[in-house]
């Protein structure tokens, strides 16, 4: 039953999970932590920082491991395949499409559309990471470094164009040393 479940879910977010792995973080939340209860919030903010910092997509990295906990390794590459199916599909007849209609401009005009909803899902996606687990205590001691080193790795990479990688690097040494 847990394989249906793993499929239906992650067929579902890769339908409409729009704009990315960012973008889909809310979904993958809502169904693993809300409907399902495969995990806790704080286990969801420990494989949010994981699925960034492995190589590959965050959506990919995130169904890989909700699949592992849930179902094993076949759990895993049902639900990161059930993932990219979808897309799969939807590049296929899109391609069917551009072939059959070049210099239309319906898909142009269609993804123009789907730009506001796509930036509301990520920066839905950065307000649910702004919780208790991540943030906690402000105001007391050490954990205002939390909130300092997100600014200054936004300012960095936003303004100064920093490489990302370093960021990361540095943001990992930081929090190791501080707590």
């Amino acid at each position: 039953m847990i394989y249906l479940q793993l499929l239906w879910v992650f067929v579902k977010i890769g339908v409409l999970g729009f704009g990315g792995g960012y973008a889909m973080l809310s979904l993958i939340e809502h169904e693993v932590i809300d409907h399902y209860g495969w995990m806790t919030t704080t286990e969801f903010a420990d494989m949010v920082a994981i699925s960034q910092m492995t190589p590959g997509p965050i959506s990919i990295n995130m169904a890989t491991y909700v699949g592992y906990t849930t179902g094993g390794f076949a759990g895993s590459l049902l639900a990161s395949f059930a993932l990219c199916l979808p897309s799969i599909v939807m590049v296929y007849f899109i391609i069917r499409l551009f072939l059959n209609k070049k210099g239309g401009t319906l898909m142009g005009n269609l993804l123009k559309g789907l730009k506001p909803a796509i930036a509301g899902l990520i920066f839905a996606a950065g307000l649910s990471m702004m919780n208790a687990q991540n943030f906690v205590q402000i105001g007391k001691g050490e954990n205002n470094v939390s909130i300092i080193v997100c600014v200054l790795a936004f300012v960095a990479s936003y303004f100064f164009k920093a490489n990302p990688i370093l960021l990361i690097v540095a943001s990992g040494v930081i929090g190791y040393l501080v707590y």
